[in-house]
């Protein structure tokens, strides 16, 4: 390869890599938009799932461990989301906000104890296609496990959310709750498995955060991703095939602000590190100010007008 390919290269595989975490969370919350419910809590979950991912990777040595523990710390507190706004009827929004503090407080509480402790991390994938095709071999080669599995995840739901019944089941609950009861869906049933699965992957994508990318444990270390997360699924419209443009639309910011900083260049610190939140945070204003109310779940459209 030459130099430009090796750049190239070297800037995708950081930005999967950033993307990751992101993408799984933002795959969970999108699903459960989907169904007419907003999940602010994302951000504990990804908190809580990073420490218990980091916990059990460091106590059993074997990360994998590691993301089913942090996915099972998601799914336990978003069930307490679920409780709430399903069970409870209460705000969304509140429901979703004291998960969020929940979250910070048990992750730091339980943490504390794993500050310096070290965890034997995913090797990258051994890809004998490198000889072949240099860049596309180079760029599997750079990936995780975790960055794959994530990949993966992205078609395999599209494709389940799209073409099958349980997917047309959600998506009839989204926009219409009552008619999905009339057609003999119980809409609290579809959206506390919503809730769970994004549960679920928002606690995968914080384990991914400290087993695989930072491959650290500190206090309050998502920092702002899950939230990033709930703004970027009206980016993605709502539709998971599209979580993994918006999700790299963070990554490559954070990437590229990351070889900013190392290439001493006379930008502060502290302003690159806000680039990945701007980039973001532009994109989604553009969204919203050119897009029509076409792609909003008519169900989610009546959460937010309350």
């Amino acid at each position: 390869m030459d130099s430009l390919d090796i750049v190239f290269t070297g800037f995708l595989i950081s930005a999967l890599r950033s993307a990751t975490p992101l993408l799984l969370t933002l795959l969970g919350e999108c699903l459960g938009q989907r169904t007419g419910v907003i999940n602010l809590g994302a951000e504990g979950q990804m908190l809580v799932g990073a420490m218990a991912g980091y916990g059990a990777t460091a106590a059993f040595g074997n990360p994998w461990v590691g993301l089913l523990a942090g996915a099972g710390a998601g799914v336990a507190l978003s069930a307490v989301h679920a409780l709430l706004v399903v069970g409870a009827q209460a705000n969304q929004f509140a429901s979703g906000l004291a998960v969020w503090m929940l979250g910070f407080g048990l992750s730091a509480y339980f943490g504390a104890a794993l500050v310096g402790q070290q965890v034997t991390a995913f090797d990258s994938i051994d890809v004998g296609a490198a000889a072949q095709w240099p860049v596309i071999g180079s760029v599997i080669a750079g990936m995780t496990p975790t960055v794959l599995l994530a990949l993966l995840l992205v078609p395999v739901i599209g494709l389940w959310f799209y073409r099958t019944r349980t997917g047309l089941r959600w998506r009839a609950v989204g926009e219409s709750p009552a008619a999905a009861r009339a057609a003999g869906v119980s809409p609290a049933t579809v959206q506390i498995q919503a809730v769970l699965v994004g549960g679920l992957l928002s606690g995968l994508g914080g384990a991914a955060l400290s087993v695989d990318y930072t491959r650290t444990w500190a206090e309050g270390m998502s920092a702002g991703r899950g939230l990033v997360a709930v703004g970027l699924v009206i980016v993605a419209r709502w539709n998971p095939w599209w979580t993994l443009p918006a999700a790299l639309l963070f990554g490559g910011a954070e990437a590229l602000s990351l070889r900013l900083q190392t290439a001493d260049t006379p930008i502060s610190a502290q302003l690159l590190h806000i680039l990945p939140y701007l980039v973001s945070l532009v994109v989604l204003t553009l969204t919203c100010l050119r897009r029509s109310d076409s792609g909003t779940p008519a169900g989610l459209k009546a959460v937010m007008d309350r």
